[in-house]
């Protein structure tokens, strides 16, 4: 019972032996094992004082991440285009991009909305220079709202040549 009892773990008992190693003095002579060239061999550009290696770098082979194949595609044409369900405007009285954003509804970023769905709505919605999708454009309309279009038309433009 006594052996037991010795065998267990105190704060006074921990020794910290091999918990403090001595740092490396490179340099420091011919008896420190580590004089003339430092560990660093003879020549080379690992010897030369600034001499590294860039990472990635394989001695002028083609290194791994050029070697690997390119993939995946971001189209930076459509990435500031979004759609907004007709579930998200319901209970707003004027729908446009101003009105969306300060909702939180699109980033700031976005130039272009679609608003989709066909879902019942209550509120009487007027939505404003965006573009809308067949089901969305009835259940707004049914609801008694609006769609006002502000974009450009290529007719108007057309007219003002003459």
């Amino acid at each position: 019972m006594s052996e037991e009892l010795n065998n267990t773990m105190n704060l006074n008992s921990i020794s910290d032996q091999g918990s403090l190693k001595k740092r490396k003095r490179v340099g420091r002579g011919m008896g420190s094992g580590l004089g003339k060239t430092a560990g660093r061999g003879h020549k080379g550009q690992k010897s030369r004082s600034g001499g590294s290696i860039r990472p990635g770098f394989e001695g002028g082979q083609m290194p791994l991440q050029m070697r690997l194949p390119k993939f995946g595609f971001s189209s930076r044409v459509n990435n500031n285009f979004k759609e907004v369900n007709i579930k998200n405007i319901n209970g707003m009285d004027v729908i446009n991009l101003k009105t969306l954003k300060e909702n939180k509804i699109i980033s700031k970023a976005v130039k272009k909305v679609k608003i989709f769905g066909n879902s019942a709505i209550e509120s009487k919605v007027t939505v404003e220079g965006l573009a809308v999708s067949k089901g969305a454009k009835e259940a707004i309309e049914k609801a008694g709202g609006k769609i006002i279009d502000t974009e450009f038309k290529k007719d108007t433009l057309e007219g003002d040549k003459e």
